[in-house]
């Protein structure tokens, strides 16, 4: 099978792998979406990298023994490689999974682990399946592009009657802008890139405040009339983006960290105690949501088409990194399968 892999600064090549083999409960999937997250920073960064990508669409294409998926299915490929054993993992909250799991030893394959490859190899009870009449494109949504933000939506029970501030309008991030649109919340963005920014209205934010401007937190204040947003969702990782979602947050409002990022400043009085804030870390969400997931994709076919904006044959992948660094994109998709 042919894989993307980074090879110095700003080399990239497309190599031949062998192809995995099922074994067990792992099946293998032909990769037919690949979404495209934060792996361009391998790329942007000199780093060399073989094992890139988390996201994956795809068929089933062989498996060793029955189980819970059959070949030809259509499936999305739920992110990371979890035991299937522990606590967290049987109440389907993999993510948090604290025994990983080496795929490739305990299956014998030399390669399949990658998602910007033609062939990977999976847990089938990590597999979603894909709704009939679901695009790969659409369907490889429910993993980075909606996931995250879907997560936070549910813990802080958004609905219609709340204003919610989604800050750092990447692909993550306008996924949360249509997480919380859907739901019928207001919706304040917060991003300063123009392409981004004009995305996010497109998508349905009322408004979009540029992060450097000096009176940002009064015009979130000014848009809440005082009162501060009823929840606030992180998709960009800086400190200071979360500083102002924690502020701009009403008393005894919530707000979820998606974002990764480094150290951030609570004032565990003012913030927590005094202001009666609820903080949030999310991550993915539980395998029981999958079909709520997917219910709000199938039902946004025209949110998912803009959210979507650039697909790539895997030749490309230089291409696509490249865009991705400019920023003027939403999610990218790859297709290991096209060509050129």
């Amino acid at each position: 099978m042919k894989q993307v892999t980074v090879t110095g600064p700003r080399q990239v090549e497309i190599v031949e792998r062998p192809d995995p083999r099922a074994k067990g409960d792992y099946v293998v999937v032909k990769n037919i979406a690949a979404p495209m997250c934060t792996e361009y920073k391998a790329y942007r960064d000199n780093r060399t990298a073989e094992n890139l990508g988390h996201e994956a669409a795809g068929e089933v294409v062989e498996v060793a023994q029955p189980g819970r998926v059959r070949v030809g299915q259509r499936v999305v490929v739920m992110p990371v490689d979890a035991c299937g054993t522990c606590p967290l993992c049987l109440a389907g909250e993999y993510i948090h999974c604290r025994h990983p799991v080496d795929v490739r030893q305990v299956t014998g394959n030399a390669a399949g682990t990658a998602t910007y490859a033609q062939y990977l190899v999976k847990a089938d009870w990590q597999l979603v399946p894909i709704p009939d009449g679901l695009s790969y494109e659409h369907a490889g949504m429910a993993c980075c592009g909606l996931g995250p933000t879907f997560q936070a939506m549910q813990r802080m029970n958004v609905s219609g009657l709340d204003t919610v501030l989604v800050t750092g309008l990447g692909p993550v991030g306008l996924g949360g802008v249509i997480n919380a649109v859907y739901r019928g919340a207001r919706v304040i963005g917060v991003e300063g890139h123009a392409y981004r920014a004009a995305l996010a209205r497109e998508l349905g934010a009322e408004t979009v405040i540029d992060p450097a401007a000096p009176d940002a937190l009064k015009q979130i204040m000014d848009l809440t009339d005082g009162r501060g947003v009823d929840a606030a969702v992180d998709c960009s990782g800086a400190r200071e983006a979360q500083r102002l979602m924690i502020d701009a947050a009403r008393r005894r409002g919530q707000v979820a960290f998606v974002g990764e990022a480094g150290d951030l400043t609570i004032n565990v009085s003012d913030d927590t105690i005094r202001k009666g804030l609820t903080l949030h870390g999310v991550w993915h969400y539980p395998l029981g949501d999958a079909p709520a997931v997917m219910d709000v994709i199938r039902r946004s076919p025209g949110p998912m088409d803009q959210l979507i904006t650039h697909t790539f044959p895997m030749t490309g992948v230089r291409d696509a990194w490249e865009l991705q660094l400019t920023g003027a994109c939403g999610k990218v998709v790859l297709h290991p399968w096209d060509a050129a």
